[in-house]
């Protein structure tokens, strides 16, 4: 369909809590899909949520395989995920570097749970559920963290790990997510 503006961090929309998907299967779920993914592709995302592009619906896409963003990342598989509930598998919570497509040119060291069940539907409307951990365990947790109004910066315990790429990894050529 087509690559669509990504919203930016201070953009009031990326606050709110998205709406359910209540209607599946529907030529208007799949043109937002197609969209989300041209985007999502176009800007070498790891992910991408609905709100994201201006639609305040539960829908994210993930996914990574060979990703000029993510060179050291262990797979994940492409998933469509709509209405999704997350549930951490243990306490154990680790630091990783993240970026957003609504924040670029930055990076911030973010804590996330490093196991986790999630669940929800597919376009479709049937369910998925999975459990994972590592990469693809935060990849989910920062996707869904857009449906419900929250940017990783908020989540950063430590300010000093937050700041533009050219400053935190000198000499790296990052992009601008």
């Amino acid at each position: 369909m087509a690559v669509k503006p990504v919203l930016k961090m201070g953009d009031p929309l990326l606050y709110q809590v998205a709406e359910k998907v209540t209607e599946f299967d529907t030529p208007a779920l799949h043109a937002l899909i197609q969209d989300m993914q041209d985007t999502m592709q176009h800007m070498q995302g790891a992910g991408i949520a609905a709100p994201q592009i201006g639609v305040s619906v539960q829908v994210v896409i993930f996914g990574v395989g060979a990703n000029p963003r993510y060179p050291d990342a262990e797979a994940v598989p492409f998933t469509i995920l709509l209405n999704p509930e997350l549930t951490p598998l243990g306490d154990t919570i680790e630091d990783g570097w993240e970026g957003c497509l609504s924040v670029p040119g930055m990076r911030g060291l973010v804590p996330r749970y490093h196991a986790l069940h999630y669940r929800g539907v597919d376009p479709q409307g049937k369910p998925i559920e999975r459990t994972v951990s590592g990469f693809h365990a935060r990849v989910v947790q920062h996707e869904c963290d857009h449906l419900f109004g929250i940017l990783y910066p908020m989540r950063i315990r430590d300010l000093t790990k937050f700041g533009f790429n050219d400053v935190l990894f000198p000499g790296l050529t990052l992009p601008d997510d």
